[in-house]
């Protein structure tokens, strides 16, 4: 099995990042690229179990919610058909971890999967680089979302 890993840490509370990342359909609100997304099947983005159809790029991707946990702020993935790289047994976790100094935010977004043992170190790039771009358009959505007053 190969493995392609990103970490950043954002400046607004994890509570406040999980917000935005905890709905399974949220995808087009927070990575660019995305298009139209939609749940199958009448379940709400919070179910495991929901398989998203998403529109990225001109690329359908489908993709099933496997596990999620609002106090361990993670979800885990995987597609549901093909890979949209050659690639399989293919499941991805982000995961949203408080930084107690400065009321920050640890993210960390992580993929397992096996492939032709030539490829694994280009395709655990390409999701490498995935994952970071993806993470900069979501810190750059947080950027335009207001402060949460303190309680």
């Amino acid at each position: 099995m190969a493995k392609a890993y990103y970490s950043t840490v954002f400046e607004q509370p994890a509570g406040e990042v999980w917000k935005i990342i905890r709905d399974f359909n949220n995808y087009p609100v927070w990575v660019r690229g995305a298009g139209s997304s939609e749940i199958e099947d009448g379940k709400s983005g919070d179910t495991v179990g929901a398989v998203r159809n998403v529109l990225y790029r001109e690329r359908r991707i489908r993709q099933r919610l496997l596990a999620q946990s609002d106090v361990e702020r993670f979800q885990t993935y995987e597609f549901a058909g093909p890979a949209t790289l050659p690639m399989t047994d293919f499941s991805a976790t982000l995961r949203v971890t408080p930084v107690v100094d400065g009321d920050r935010a640890f993210i960390e977004w992580w993929a397992v999967f096996d492939c032709d043992a030539d490829r694994r170190v280009e395709l655990a790039q390409t999701l490498t680089g995935w994952f970071e771009s993806w993470l900069e358009s979501l810190r750059d959505e947080m950027a335009l979302r207001p402060v949460p007053a303190e309680t």
